[in-house]
């Protein structure tokens, strides 16, 4: 079997030193690097000698789906394999488009961890089976959801993640630098274009979306 050159992108020290000490006695794995943001993984990753990257969605400067999204343009040839807390369907389906190729949640035993790195390894993906039946039997739902989601400019999801972070209108206008009356228009647009009926509603659905923890 083929060496495997392995980053490991995630925040929380103790889950990346965990990680790291499970797989350094692995004979076919290498933990060639480490990273606390998706910013500094990239970095890593532009040295070319990473070829498998284990990556956090909850990451700060650079979240793990929009290093996905680089990732894929920019260096296709390296796999991904996202280890998360969440288990939501809509994040699954967003990665899932963006062409990861595993996902696992972070509860899971050494075993499907490795089998899921020398899955992918091979070339073929690897999905936890829970994310994978609940991804499959709510297809429909989640498809409508992610439309729903792209439909949004940078702008608006930029003031939803402000709004589900519990800043107020006044808050959000000096952040971002626009009126307050722009930013109740955003927050009028936001509640027609995810169909949610108040403030609760974009914050669950900004939590749904893996927009914030």
């Amino acid at each position: 079997m083929n060496r495997i050159n392995l980053l490991i992108a995630d925040d929380h020290t103790m889950f990346l030193q965990g990680i790291i000490s499970l797989l350094e006695q692995e004979p076919n794995i290498t933990v060639v690097d480490k990273a606390v943001n998706g910013i500094e993984a990239l970095e890593i990753i532009k040295k070319g000698v990473v070829d498998f990257i284990i990556l956090d969605i909850s990451m700060p400067e650079m979240d793990g789906i929009e290093l996905s999204k680089i990732l894929k343009k920019q260096h296709p040839d390296v796999k991904i394999l996202i280890v998360s807390t969440h288990s939501n369907v809509m994040i699954v389906s967003r990665l899932i488009r963006i062409g990861v190729n595993g996902y696992l949640l972070k509860n899971a035993a050494k075993e499907e961890l490795l089998k899921a790195i020398n899955t992918i390894a091979q070339g073929e993906n690897y999905f936890a089976e829970e994310l994978e039946e609940k991804y499959l039997t709510n297809s429909s739902r989640i498809e409508k959801q992610v439309s729903n989601l792209t439909e949004l400019s940078s702008r608006e999801k930029e003031i939803l993640v402000l709004i589900a972070q519990e800043y107020n209108t006044a808050e959000i206008a000096e952040k971002t630098f626009i009126s307050l009356n722009t930013v109740n228009t955003h927050r009028r647009n936001l509640l027609s274009k995810l169909n949610a009926k108040n403030t609760a509603g974009l914050v669950k659905y900004a939590v749904e979306n893996g927009l914030v923890d």
